[in-house]
């Protein structure tokens, strides 16, 4: 059973999501497992965006919650053939489901 609050970050998260073409409710394509790198694909400002939505929504207190964490600077190749594998903490909307009921960022 989906509870209030996670009902309401889904519903905070999902109108970053994009336009969705099918008629199906965005609700149902989130779960506390998405990923907003993956599922979402923001950019790194549209994730900021989000964050300081999340937080005011929620009256969560960031702590350490840092952006660059989830969201680290690239070097810039121009280079194709030199791929620079980044990696990146799972970033989730369980993540934001945790932190809202605990009134703080929980992670990093």
């Amino acid at each position: 059973m989906v509870d209030d609050i996670e009902q309401r970050v889904i519903a905070l998260v999902t109108p970053y999501s994009g336009v969705y073409m099918f008629r199906k409710k965005k609700y149902d394509t989130y779960t506390a497992e998405s990923s907003i790198h993956f599922d979402f694909r923001l950019d790194v400002d549209e994730a900021e965006e989000l964050m300081n939505a999340f937080f005011t929504e929620f009256n969560v207190d960031p702590g350490n919650f840092k952006q660059e964490t989830y969201y680290p600077e690239v070097e810039f190749s121009l280079n194709p053939f030199k791929k620079q594998r980044v990696d990146v903490p799972d970033f989730t909307i369980g993540m934001l489901i945790e932190s809202a009921k605990a009134g703080k960022w929980l992670y990093d």
